[in-house]
């Protein structure tokens, strides 16, 4: 591997919630505790929710409108065009169940720890312009 990969982080965002903001506040935020040990590996991570929450307000939407399941699951479905593996969190989730599957259809390595998730070698790494600290 020469390139960092961009690592679509599926998980529970609504499952399991009822709605409750603060729950998926709580979800996003596991989600995105995965972020930095991929970028720390030399990788890109993304999380659909980071596309499609602003998506959706853009169009005057919440999650609690029909458009939501119309820009959620999409968003995910367009973003797996671009990425190259999916790290799959533990938990119920319909819609990362979904990006797993898509992931396996089209042959991209599923990861499902963190840790098994391979290191870019620091050589390999695009320079930023920045001295190594």
């Amino acid at each position: 591997m020469t390139r960092p990969l961009l690592i679509l982080i599926a998980g529970p965002y609504r499952s399991g919630t009822g709605g409750d903001p603060a729950a998926m506040a709580a979800n996003l935020r596991r989600l995105e505790e995965a972020a930095w040990p991929i970028f720390e590996a030399g990788h890109v991570p993304m999380i659909g929710e980071w596309v499609a929450l602003p998506v959706l307000r853009s169009a005057g939407a919440t999650l609690d409108d029909t458009l939501a399941d119309d820009v959620l699951y999409p968003t995910a479905q367009r973003l797996l065009q671009h990425c190259d593996a999916v790290l799959r969190l533990p938990g119920e989730s319909t819609g990362a169940d979904q990006d797993v599957a898509i992931a396996t259809s089209r042959g991209l390595p599923v990861y499902y720890d963190v840790a098994d998730v391979p290191r870019l070698a620091r050589q390999d790494r695009q320079d930023d312009g920045q001295d190594d600290r």
